[in-house]
């Protein structure tokens, strides 16, 4: 054991000694969060250049709305105030005549007009849009442009329309206009925790609001950490371990310990680099956190949890790329097989949203006992708001620890076989084989 701390406190210090590692700690979180504070600094530095839209209206009685709402937006949305300057684009109506006869020729040209940037967009709102017919199509109300699923003025026109839209169907029932603002109104459907019985608002006992923030940013945050720790710590031995047989290190230390002891003080720095680095990311954040008065949206609870996950989760993942590295000769061999090896770290991402939406289905529920995603999948269920079964954890912890033993007694068998075998092209077919070959 202790020779096996040696050669873990020897890959620590490598590692972090490194300014590479350094660099990671802060770039890596940059690069999978940044674009949210991107998009929230230059929310305001978007083309505030005019917006010509041109809008046939079949029915005649609704581009006069859509031009007022466009003075409307004109006068009090386009200027910030406090900074005095322009920050959203002039919205200028044109109205143009419908072409009954050749109506696509008329949109045709409408296009070409986009093409060439003399205007933004043109609407066409259908002759049945008021009282809608058998004819869907007749009924639409339809905006081309040339980026029409992310353009903003079609969300903004929805108001206008559906208002006016509204307003004529009130007046052909001849029901009175004045308490058509009252009508209409929407009431907010609040998505509430459950009452725990201590006061939350003005002393009073009540459930708190949920908020996009506790049920998908936090347990994004948890994944994506893990994540990050997995590709910072475990990953990389497949390099490292491929490196040091080639270069002949390995025979030299092979000379004072076992393959087994080699290799588990590989895997045992890569997870001291992992905690150190889930340390420095925690305890920063909790820190901010509590700097921006955030500190109860922090899940405490799930911290012991979050800690145990990822360090089984290195151990089983960085076994396997130390014991396929003792397997490769160069950096090709890497290639072919760090693909296959990373599939029960990625695979998980792309089930998060299912887990996140119903955390209880039968989906959930066997991916997250399924011992090669469990850290990722029951991670996701337990940060959630729903209440995990607590069997569920435990039996899926128990599931996670067996694996991982067999993945670092399959490993072990790899890396005595290989760890001094040069020349053979390893392939994951032969290595599968030798860890059901008596030796």
């Amino acid at each position: 054991m202790y020779k096996i701390f040696i050669l873990a406190l020897r890959e620590f210090r490598t590692s972090v000694r490194t300014k590479s590692f350094v660099i990671g700690l802060v770039v890596t979180p940059v690069f999978m969060f940044g674009s949210l504070f991107v998009m929230e600094f230059f929310k305001n530095s978007g083309d505030i250049s005019d917006k010509i839209i041109c809008v046939i209206d079949h029915t005649g009685q609704i581009v006069s709305t859509i031009s007022e709402a466009a003075e409307w937006h004109n006068q009090n949305e386009i200027f910030d105030t406090v900074k005095n300057k322009q920050i959203k684009p002039r919205y200028i109506i044109e109205v143009v005549m419908p072409d009954t006869a050749n109506l696509l020729a008329q949109k045709t040209v409408l296009s070409d007009r986009v093409r060439n940037k003399q205007i933004h967009a043109f609407v066409e709102i259908g002759p049945d849009a008021i009282h809608p017919k058998a004819d869907y199509e007749k009924t639409r109300v339809k905006y081309y442009s040339e980026n029409s699923l992310m353009d903003d003025i079609r969300a903004w026109l929805n108001w206008p329309v559906n208002n006016k839209i509204r307003q004529l169907r009130v007046e052909a029932l001849g029901l009175e206009d004045k308490n058509l603002q009252i009508l209409f109104s929407q009431v907010e459907v609040a998505g509430m925790g459950l009452v725990t019985g201590e006061p939350q608002v003005n002393g009073k006992a009540e459930a708190k609001e949920s908020t996009p923030v506790e049920a998908i940013l936090i347990p994004y945050i948890f994944v994506l950490l893990m994540f990050m720790m997995v590709l910072m710590s475990a990953v990389p031995l497949l390099n490292s371990v491929m490196e040091e047989k080639t270069d002949r290190i390995a025979e030299v230390l092979l000379g004072t310990v076992t393959p087994f002891q080699f290799m588990m003080g590989k895997v045992l720095g890569g997870i001291s680099i992992s905690l150190t680095g889930s340390l420095i990311y925690v305890v920063g954040g909790t820190f901010i956190a509590a700097k921006l008065n955030y500190s109860h949206l922090i899940p405490y609870h799930l911290l012991p949890w979050f800690f145990v996950y990822m360090l089984l989760s290195v151990l089983m993942i960085g076994s396997i790329m130390a014991s396929l590295g003792s397997a490769c000769n160069d950096s090709k061999d890497a290639q072919s097989l760090q693909f296959p090896a990373m599939l029960p770290v990625i695979l998980p991402i792309f089930f998060m949203m299912p887990v996140l939406k119903d955390p209880l289905s039968s989906l959930s529920v066997g991916l997250s006992l399924f011992p090669p995603f469990t850290p990722f999948i029951m991670l996701v269920r337990q940060a959630s708001p729903v209440s995990i079964p607590l069997w569920q954890p435990i039996a899926g912890m128990a599931g996670v620890v067996l694996f991982t033993m067999l993945v670092v007694w399959a490993g072990g068998k790899i890396f005595r076989t290989f760890i001094l075998v040069q020349g053979k092209k390893p392939s994951l077919g032969m290595l599968i084989k030798y860890v059901f070959t008596k030796s």
